[in-house]
Formats: structure tokens, C-alpha cells, sequence
């Protein structure tokens, strides 16, 4: 337990105060395309895609002294806290320098849910949730050519039973906020996609409002900066006409 504390306690990866961050978590069994269209909306929406299992991975990968004791967790058959998997989702938000991410298969149920919202301050601005049939999943997952392990019939059906008694609850629990948002993802990709874009369409809408004020006000700016020149000119070409005259009558004055 005490490991558990340190490795969450590493470094204070809390996010400045007075920063929106919209997060999306994205939900849906095994082959129903999540990871697909994470990636068209990466591409069209600007958001960035984090995956709690790739970040865990990758920390075991570094050698770290908290990749370590996850991976001697996952040996040991035990379950990695998920105030641990929540600290490497923040400080990952943190390093992207974005302010909009798609968390990919997470949380994978109420707890990781509950620890997500107590270690991070921040609730989802809705749950995308891949609805799909798991005879249509099964087929998906040993059609593609992936060379993974897991895809066989026997470990395929585990998972579904798993997504279904761990993380339907997580969608349950927003869907009684109105924050899921379901998608039909036994249609083709494309089909699947357009359903997207119509839910991400607000986050576009916005950057074009943020687009169009930055170019509002570098506008503004630039009338002003002319402005300003044009009364120097005119000030400076008063006080030329002014000192001539000036010099003009000096002279007659002087040789009457």
C-alpha cells in the first residue's frame, strides 16, 4: 500500500486552475472500432488520444522505479491501482500541452471512474460509447490480422463478458447525467464517422469562434497602429507648414 502512495505521489501533476480541460472518455467492447475512430477524431477535431494500457506499457517499458512495481503487480496477478493508472493519464494531459482528450477504454469500471473524478478535479464532458453486437465484435476481432494472442473465440467472449459486468456500469452511471453520447458501431467506418462528426461538430464551432476573435482583434489592432500613423503624418505635415510660415515671416520681418 505504502508503494502505492509513493508512486502516486511522485510529482504534483495537477492542472492550473483556471484552465478549461474537456475530456471524452471513450467506451465500447472489444472490435467495435474505438481505436479507429479515435484517430479520425485526432484528425479532425484537434483532440489528443490516450490509451490507459498504452501509458502503462510504456511506463514498465522506462525501467522506472513506478513502472517496476506496476509491472510486479501484473506478475504477482494483481490489479494496478487505478489512482496509479489516473496519475500517468494526468501527467500525460499535462505533458501534450492540449486541452482536449479522448481516453480511450477508460475507466474500466466504477472505481477507476471514481478515482478519475477525485484525483483530477474533472468530470467528462460526455461518454462516447460504441454500441455494437457481440456477434458482430467476435467476427470483427478474428477477421483482422493483427497477430495478437487475445484474438480467439474463447478470450474474445471473456472480454465482452467483462466490458459488459464492469464498464456498462460506467456508462449506465452517465447516462443517468445525460452524458453518454451512442454511436451505432456496427455500420461501416465511414457511415460510423459521419455519427461522430455530428457529436464533435460544437468543438469545431468553437474554434472557429476562438479563430475568428483572435482575427477580430489582430485587426482591431492593426486599424489602431494605422491610425496612429496616419495622424503622425498629418500632426508632423501641420507642424512643418506651421514652421515655415513661421520662418517666412521671421524673414520679411527681418528685411522690411
Amino acid at each position: 500500500m505504502g508503494t502505492m502512495v509513493d508512486a502516486s505521489k511522485d510529482n504534483d501533476w495537477s492542472f492550473p486552475g483556471d484552465k478549461k480541460i474537456t475530456v471524452v472518455f471513450v467506451l465500447g467492447g472489444p472490435g467495435s472500432g474505438k481505436g479507429t475512430q479515435c484517430a479520425n477524431i485526432v484528425k479532425h477535431f484537434g483532440f489528443t488520444h490516450l490509451s490507459a494500457g498504452d501509458l502503462l506499457r510504456a511506463e514498465i517499458k522506462s525501467g522506472s522505479k513506478n513502472g517496476t512495481m506496476i509491472q510486479n503487480m501484473i506478475k504477482e496477478g494483481k490489479i494496478v491501482p487505478s489512482e496509479v493508472t489516473v496519475k500517468l493519464l494526468q501527467k500525460a494531459m499535462l505533458e501534450s500541452g492540449n486541452d482536449k482528450f479522448l481516453i480511450d477504454g477508460f475507466p474500466r469500471n466504477e472505481e477507476n471512474r471514481a478515482a478519475f473524478e477525485n484525483v483530477t478535479k474533472i468530470e467528462p464532458e460526455f461518454v462516447l460509447f460504441f454500441d455494437c453486437l457481440e456477434e458482430e465484435m467476435v467476427r470483427r476481432l478474428l477477421n483482422r490480422n493483427q497477430g495478437r494472442d487475445d484474438d480467439n473465440i474463447e478470450t474474445i467472449r471473456k472480454r465482452f463478458k467483462v466490458f459488459v459486468e464492469s464498464s456498462l456500469p460506467v456508462v449506465e452511471y452517465y447516462g443517468s447525467k445525460g452524458k453518454v453520447r451512442k454511436i451505432d458501431a456496427a455500420k461501416p467506418i465511414d457511415e460510423v464517422f459521419k455519427s461522430v462528426e455530428v457529436i464533435f461538430a460544437p468543438f469545431n464551432a468553437e474554434a472557429n469562434r476562438l479563430s475568428n476573435t483572435n482575427v477580430t482583434t489582430r485587426m482591431g489592432l492593426e486599424n489602431i497602429i494605422s491610425c496612429i500613423k496616419w495622424l503622425s503624418r498629418a500632426i508632423w505635415s501641420i507642424l512643418t507648414n506651421i514652421l515655415s510660415k513661421v520662418l517666412f515671416w521671421r524673414t520679411i520681418c527681418r528685411y522690411p
